[in-house]
């Protein structure tokens, strides 16, 4: 095939301003993903962002059939703000954006966890959207067992706290980033503490802290509605010291023996549940996301139960290696490109 009568999708990365010219699919960490799309008759090409940046940016995107976009909510005190802005006017004039600010609005944010509790990875979880209402209620909850408050937006585990009752309002605080140690304070001041979370419609999660997160916590990585790995991770934030420091996450494939049961459940009722729920059209599933999941109480038949954590689509990198193959073959599906024998996994 001619190389001008590929379809052009763009890698989207936050980079600097100055380095946009300079920058190479080759020499980046999306190497494999862009061999993957050129495998699969695609011409990607390397777009970095930057707020500085904005109108090449804009430029180039108009000219691709598709953006593959992995720029974090909140990095180094920038949001992207503008940046979804650009997204949804490239959307509306018919590029392919993976994942569309709209769909991360509904599945992208903790508020997730809520809304999609009568689902099988359900648990005790609350979603704030007022200040007042969570000053109310909070102590009452604390009082029945320790809480992982989450802000609805942001990455990396920032703002994320496990919080413990420890005295008359008082608590105990564990952070998930930056300085681990465990603080006290009181409920005035955890209240206080947490009030920028509700600016600009964000909210806070208030969900049910798991015992068994010591035990390590799964990533179901998906393209669109079909499973494309997993990620197993012995995770060192909010777990005692003696639970040791957390290791790096190991990467495998759908067919991974551990996980047939978690895939089967993502794949035949959680994802369809998830679209329901959230009023998702299935083909405007993110082209890779992912779900955390911690175990929750093994049931009678010794099976593991899973409780969502959270989803992630904004910036789902690392992935396993089989996941570029399986991004490809679903942005060919949506591009109306022939899908022949070498697209079936």
């Amino acid at each position: 095939m001619d190389v001008s009568s590929k379809l052009k999708v763009a890698i989207v990365w936050r980079g600097e301003a100055g380095d946009r010219n300079r920058a190479t699919l080759a020499d980046s960490r999306f190497a494999a993903l862009a061999q993957a799309l050129a495998e699969a008759g695609f011409a990607p090409q390397p777009c970095l962002y930057d707020e500085a940046a904005a109108e090449a940016v804009r430029e180039q995107l108009h000219g691709v059939s598709a953006a593959l976009v992995f720029v974090n909510p909140l990095q180094d005190g920038r949001r992207r703000y503008e940046l979804d802005a650009m997204l949804r006017e490239l959307a509306a004039a018919g590029v392919l954006v993976s994942a569309h600010p709209d769909v991360i609005d509904k599945m992208g944010v903790k508020a997730v966890l809520w809304r999609t509790r009568p689902l099988g990875w359900g648990s005790d979880v609350c979603f704030h959207a007022d200040a007042r209402e969570f000053a109310e209620t909070f102590p009452a909850r604390l009082a029945n067992g320790p809480r992982v408050l989450k802000p609805n937006r942001g990455n990396g585990g920032q703002g994320v706290w496990k919080v413990a009752a420890s005295g008359p309002d008082e608590v105990q605080v564990l952070p998930a980033d930056g300085d681990r140690s465990l603080r006290t304070m009181s409920m005035r001041a955890l209240i206080e503490a947490r009030s920028p979370d509700f600016a600009e419609g964000g909210g806070l999660v208030d969900q049910a802290w798991q015992p068994r997160i010591g035990e390590g916590m799964v990533r179901c990585y998906m393209s669109g509605g079909r499973t494309a790995g997993f990620g197993v991770q012995q995770v060192g934030a909010l777990v005692p010291p003696e639970a040791g420091p957390g290791g790096p996450r190991l990467y495998s494939g759908p067919e991974d023996p551990r996980f047939q049961r978690l895939g089967a459940l993502m794949e035949r009722d959680w994802t369809p549940g998830l679209c329901r729920l959230l009023e998702i059209s299935p083909d405007d599933l993110p082209a890779i996301w992912d779900a955390d999941f911690m175990l929750g109480p093994a049931a009678a038949d010794g099976e593991d139960s899973y409780v969502l954590c959270e989803i992630n689509v904004s910036a789902v990198f690392p992935m396993p290696e089989e996941a570029p193959r399986l991004i490809a073959v679903t942005l060919r599906r949506r591009l109306g490109r022939v899908v022949g024998p070498a697209d079936t996994v």
